[in-house]
């Protein structure tokens, strides 16, 4: 396990909601509805959700009967189920995800978003992006880019306190 050298995540949080809101009035979007993606991204929306101003609840998804490799990887052992406590019909939408790397958890949650409703828009927000995009998938706010060998992942762990740890990929 390898420490990476970024600012603290909450450095990278206020960067983040600092970004989010900027995306959020530049499209006149006053009462965003906040969807953490489990568990990273649950953590970081409920970071965030003062900061931008949101006043419904924090929604939480999980993206595990989505996922494109359940059939090679299994059923992950934690599965918990989604929870939007608002109705999403015509809703502005942000959805957190704590790392951003090929686009397959982004599309995942979209899948699981739309089995919910159809809402006015998606924004995606994540605290740190990174090469090796599959999809064509990139955040609407972000913390920050980091670059890393294709055989090492970013992880973000928590809750309490939140850090950054660069992993050997599975």
């Amino acid at each position: 396990m390898i420490t990476i050298d970024l600012p603290d995540v909450e450095t990278l949080v206020a960067r983040l909601a600092a970004d989010l809101r900027c995306y959020l009035d530049g499209r006149g979007i006053d009462d965003p509805r906040l969807l953490g993606i489990q568990t990273g991204g649950v953590w970081l929306a409920h970071r965030l959700h003062a900061a931008v101003g949101a006043g419904a609840p924090v929604g939480t998804l999980d993206i595990s009967f989505h996922r494109d490799d359940l059939g090679r990887a299994g059923l992950n052992p934690a599965v918990r189920p989604s929870h939007l406590p608002w109705d999403l019909e015509g809703r502005h939408l942000v959805l957190v995800d704590d790392v951003l790397w090929t686009g397959r958890t982004v599309r995942a949650a979209l899948n699981e978003i739309f089995d919910w409703g159809r809402p006015a828009s998606v924004a995606l927000a994540v605290l740190v992006a990174r090469e090796g995009r599959e999809l064509p998938v990139e955040p609407s706010a972000l913390g920050a880019r980091i670059d890393l060998p294709p055989r090492r992942m970013v992880k973000l762990r928590g809750p309490e306190p939140l850090r950054l740890e660069v992993v050997d990929a599975a």
